[in-house]
């Protein structure tokens, strides 16, 4: 669906079917520890540019709502782990590093350049 902000995300939901105003991230909900999500925080949020980025279907996202310097501004924060190999991924729009090994191909983009 497309978000406030405009870009296309998998993780949010809105139904305004028969006058229904509901609007939710379901990346923030599932992560109980969360702060309360708001649509305005769809704005800064890094999960679209990863999704577009990395189509990896072994990486888990987990989401959270955090508070900034002095409690003043809010912003999701996304963490990454590949399901497959079990290694938390620091780079989610790069990916795990192991799963793209395995693709068809892949040997061939990794010829010896020194002949």
């Amino acid at each position: 669906m497309i978000t406030p902000a405009g870009q296309e995300c998998r993780y949010y939901y809105a139904d305004y079917f028969r006058g229904r105003e509901r609007q939710e991230c379901r990346l923030i909900a599932q992560n109980p520890a969360s702060e309360a999500w708001r649509p305005e925080l769809c704005k800064g949020c890094p999960v679209p540019g990863i999704l577009r980025a990395n189509a990896c279907r072994n990486m888990a996202l987990e989401g959270q709502v955090k508070r900034g310097f002095l409690g003043l501004s809010r912003r999701v924060e996304v963490s990454a782990v590949c399901i497959k190999y079990l290694v938390a991924v620091p780079e989610p729009k790069v990916g795990c590093g192991h799963c793209h090994e395995e693709r068809p191909g892949a040997a061939l983009l990794n010829v010896d350049k020194g002949r």
